[in-house]
């Protein structure tokens, strides 16, 4: 995956891909090897370290149209890099289809994974669900950061677990 081809208006948007999100790289490294005994093909699960994320969404920032905030991926990325400075770890996953999509998440949840958002051409789906999750809803730009996903906020940042090692 070239993540160069996979953006709308500046800022990373991998349609037709999961991004998961991982507290630390041994999870992440658990849940690429899920993956690959269900038979993902390797070439179709790409790893991100807190350290490649941190860089790249600092880099969609810099380079984003104003036409990101039009919809959630300028909102998502923001939550993604407080997540990478608390040391969290990606794994992106190119997926056929919606019933593979949550195969594949329930396959991560097991392994540890927070969150498995599926891009879609217009909309981005929460496909881990948690006990405390609000009900997923349409949102505004004008609404902040995904409410799920925690963002740069003081009271959103003692939400997020602390880091579970390297």
């Amino acid at each position: 995956m070239d993540p160069q081809k996979q953006r709308a208006f500046g800022v990373f948007k991998p349609i037709g891909h999961i991004v998961a999100s991982f507290p630390n790289s041994n999870l992440a490294q658990q849940g690429k090897n899920e993956l690959e005994v269900l038979g993902i093909a390797s070439a179709d699960i790409h790893s991100y370290t807190d350290t490649e994320m941190l860089a790249q969404i600092d880099a969609d920032l810099d380079r984003a149209s104003p036409l990101a905030g039009v919809g959630q991926e300028l909102n998502l990325i923001k939550a993604h890099r407080v997540l990478a400075e608390h040391g969290y770890h990606w794994l992106v996953i190119r997926v056929i289809d919606d019933s593979q999509a949550r195969l594949i998440a329930g396959k991560l949840c097991t392994s540890g994974a927070e969150r498995a958002q599926l891009y879609g051409r217009f909309m981005i789906e929460e496909l881990i669900s948690h006990p405390t999750d609000l009900p997923q809803v349409k949102d505004s730009p004008d609404s902040g950061l995904d409410a799920l996903t925690p963002s740069g906020t003081e009271e959103e940042r003692a939400l997020i677990r602390p880091k579970g090692g390297q």
